[in-house]
């Protein structure tokens, strides 16, 4: 039987608010994004992707306490599982940009 359950990450970094952490989130790979591609506009959120097929115009963080976010995934026809959640926190913990990085379910 597969396990339908969807999962987020709870990241742990010195930001301010939600705006602060999301722009932590999100420059390392519009900056990878701009080198390879020379190019970048907003409509391009979809098409960085920063692990197995989720883009970055799919990530939505939320402030779950101080210094403290949940990023999750707002397509809701593609959930994030286990697996694509352990892909992601390993593509943030590369980029370097929170101190703590850890996979939990969603309730």
């Amino acid at each position: 039987m597969e396990n339908k359950a969807e999962y987020c990450l709870i990241v742990e970094g010195n930001y301010f608010d939600e705006s602060e952490a999301e722009h932590a989130l999100r420059d390392p790979f519009i900056e990878e994004f701009v080198e390879q591609s020379d190019n970048f506009r907003l409509h391009n959120f979809d098409d960085i992707e920063v692990a197995c097929g989720i883009s970055l115009g799919e990530l939505m963080v939320s402030m779950v306490d101080d210094e403290m976010f949940k990023v999750s995934c707002q397509n809701s026809t593609r959930p994030l599982t286990e697996h694509k959640a352990k892909l992601l926190a390993e593509a943030l913990r590369r980029q370097d940009m929170f101190d703590e990085v850890r996979v939990e379910q969603l309730h």
